[in-house]
């Protein structure tokens, strides 16, 4: 399955995942975030060049983890620009953009996630397992 992103998406989700990674180091909110998560962010960091290729439920699970990650990374960035400087500060609407992007991009992959569940359960009639999820194959669009 090819999960389909904007150029601006792609953007947001890079310079996110950027910020996630480098601050991670330096005492921000983000050191809490387990460590599967900083792995899955930096794994999805070099694909964000384009749409993203989607072919079994666990790597698609393993993507909504690493989206939401940024996600949630963006939207304490955003917080902190507005409550520094001013709703309209042109920093704070473009963290807001940023936030904005990654949140649809995330969104969209959660409504994959639950489409890629049900087919499994509909191909396999049962749900799907962690080998499931592994091992069967989605095709392309």
């Amino acid at each position: 399955m090819i999960l389909h992103c904007t150029y601006e998406e792609i953007q947001a989700l890079t310079a996110g995942g950027r910020s996630f990674l480098e601050g991670e180091g330096e005492g921000s909110a983000s050191v809490l975030a387990p460590p599967e998560s900083r792995a899955l962010v930096e794994a999805l960091v070099p694909k964000l060049v384009g749409d993203l290729d989607v072919p079994s439920l666990a790597e698609a699970r393993g993507l909504q983890v690493a989206m939401e990650a940024i996600v949630d990374h963006l939207r304490a960035e955003m917080e902190a620009v507005v409550v520094a400087t001013h709703a309209a500060d042109e920093a704070a609407v473009a963290a807001y953009f940023d936030f904005a992007h990654a949140l649809s991009v995330s969104h969209r992959l959660s409504e994959l996630v639950v489409e890629m569940e049900a087919l499994v359960e509909l191909v396999t009639g049962e749900p799907a397992d962690a080998e499931t999820a592994l091992t069967f194959r989605f095709p392309d669009d």
